[in-house]
């Protein structure tokens, strides 16, 4: 292991924060002033994501929401001020236009939160024949901040990027042999591999931008029951012990919106995080390493997901996938 490796991994140490699991929204962004800042959240109109922007802009942020639902987005935060940009993240295309409307009209963007998401999707091919999940979840974020890395450049007291992973990053590695799952396709695997890629691109992102002050930083943001199960039936919930027969939230420890939005706020505004960056965050604290038989419930980063080789690695392949432009430095 070299000295890189044993950096990385001793980063994850708990730094004592003053919010925990419990916290919500509300808490952490009690007393901030965000007024002059802005702020861009994909996935900011459903869910945990619609906390994300409402907390932002009570703050005083201008926030910017890239949206495939444009219509919907405009429904869910109206009275927010939020702008409202179309956007299909699994393809490169729209995503790209996206990014050009944002730079045209915004000097800077001093946070990125990268919220949106799939989840357990039936198999679906997108682009030249990218599996869908890894295509929506990292790929098409990869691209987009890409895209609009110059504007996180620009913000004079620097920038963070907060990439939602998940706890589902432990079933599995990058599948470095099959990425696109060519020979058989597993939904779980899938998104398992999504939500480590989403590490992975904060982890390797960090390196290229704190020369130019952009941070970044991914999280789980705990269980929570919002549109991201939209692909699962209610008797898959119910298997899982999610939910009862009626739909009702009955699995242990399990968040509200906006306990499941307050991970993702810290990581974005948070003073304790000054100076630091690459690392998984989880229950609004530095999550500990897990071990390679720790349960996923019992939380935790695995080794491979903050592996800077391997961030490396999954750069260069989303950088030869997406030929995006190449940042920082």
């Amino acid at each position: 292991m070299t000295s890189t490796h044993l950096h990385q991994q001793h980063q994850q140490q708990p730094l004592g924060s003053p919010f925990s699991s419990t916290s919500a929204a509300e808490d952490v962004m009690a007393g901030l002033d965000l007024s002059g800042r802005t702020a861009l959240v994909t996935g900011g109109y459903s869910g945990l994501g619609l906390e994300t922007p409402r907390a932002l802009a009570a703050a005083g942020a201008r926030v910017i929401v890239p949206a495939r639902r444009p219509e919907a987005a405009r429904a869910a935060l109206r009275g927010t001020g939020s702008r409202i940009v179309p956007v299909d993240l699994a393809d490169p295309g729209s995503v790209r236009a996206a990014a050009a409307l944002i730079r045209e009209s915004t000097g800077s963007l001093d946070l990125l939160i990268a919220g949106a998401g799939v989840m357990a999707a039936p198999e679906r091919r997108v682009g030249p024949g990218w599996e869908g999940q890894f295509a929506a979840n990292h790929l098409g974020h990869f691209l987009l901040v890409c895209e609009l890395y110059p504007l996180l450049a620009a913000a004079p007291g620097g920038a963070r990027v907060v990439v939602t992973s998940s706890a589902g990053h432990a079933l599995t590695d990058i599948r470095w042999h099959d990425p696109h799952f060519r020979t058989g396709y597993d939904k779980w695997l899938a998104y398992g591999q999504s939500k480590t890629a989403n590490t992975l691109f904060a982890v390797h992102l960090d390196v290229l931008g704190r020369g130019d002050g952009v941070r970044a930083f991914a999280l789980h943001p705990g269980k929570t029951i919002t549109g991201l199960q939209r692909e699962l039936t209610r008797q898959e919930q119910v298997d899982r012990g999610w939910v009862d027969e009626r739909g009702a939230v009955i699995g242990a420890d399990f968040k509200s919106p906006a306990q499941g939005a307050a991970t993702g706020l810290w990581a974005a505004t948070s003073a304790l995080l000054d100076g630091r960056g690459g690392l998984y965050l989880e229950d609004c604290e530095v999550a500990g390493l897990a071990g390679p038989d720790t349960p996923m419930d019992d939380g935790g980063v695995h080794p491979y997901a903050v592996d800077p080789d391997s961030a490396a690695r999954l750069w260069d392949l989303s950088t030869a996938a997406t030929g995006a432009t190449p940042i920082g430095g």
